[in-house]
């Protein structure tokens, strides 16, 4: 299992564009890449059903929460408190991104892709906000991943988008090159 989680970095008391649009945008990324989708500390006061109705009635984006509903109907998506110590283990090997990798936690965007690894479940941290992931997430996590591999940071959405993207067509590299062995 791949995830996409999201962890709220602006206002965990007040919602902002900036919570709902963040989701609306993920949903149809994660839907179409097979990704589950994780929210930690968004300040949503409600239920998932209630929550994918809200941001329905918020945005247009990803024909008007289609694909988060369709997340929600799947049992992919997700919505919880940041947890203090550990992720639930169906997550599997917890992943921040970042430009700056510890060079001990790199997981270079191919190692993901490759068969053997791509056996594994993985959950892709982001950071929604100016602050980027908090400093013990990066303690904490197993891995670090720089998409681009070129330590070029990212917005929020830009990475949301490009991690599913480049991941998949990784993996479709690789499987079109073991077919033609």
């Amino acid at each position: 299992m791949l995830t996409m989680g999201i962890v709220n970095m602006y206002d965990k008391i007040k919602i902002v564009d900036a919570h709902y649009r963040a989701i609306a945008r993920a949903a149809p990324i994660c839907y179409a890449f097979g990704f589950s989708l994780a929210l930690f500390d968004f300040p949503f006061k409600m239920d998932k059903d209630e929550l994918v109705e809200f941001v329905k009635d918020q945005t247009t984006i990803g024909e008007s929460g289609k694909y988060l509903k369709l997340l929600n109907d799947e049992h992919h998506l997700y919505v919880s408190d940041l947890p203090p110590k550990g992720f639930p283990a169906h997550f599997g090997s917890i992943v921040t991104t970042t430009s700056k990798p510890y060079p001990q936690k790199a997981l270079r965007p191919i190692d993901v892709a490759d068969g053997n690894m791509r056996k594994k479940s993985y959950m892709f941290l982001v950071g929604l906000g100016r602050k980027g992931l908090p400093k013990d997430l990066f303690e904490r996590a197993e891995y670090h991943l720089d998409i681009t591999s070129k330590g070029i940071s990212l917005e929020t959405c830009t990475a949301i988008g490009a991690i599913p993207t480049q991941i998949n067509a990784l993996t479709f590299a690789l499987e079109q090159k073991q077919k033609n062995k």
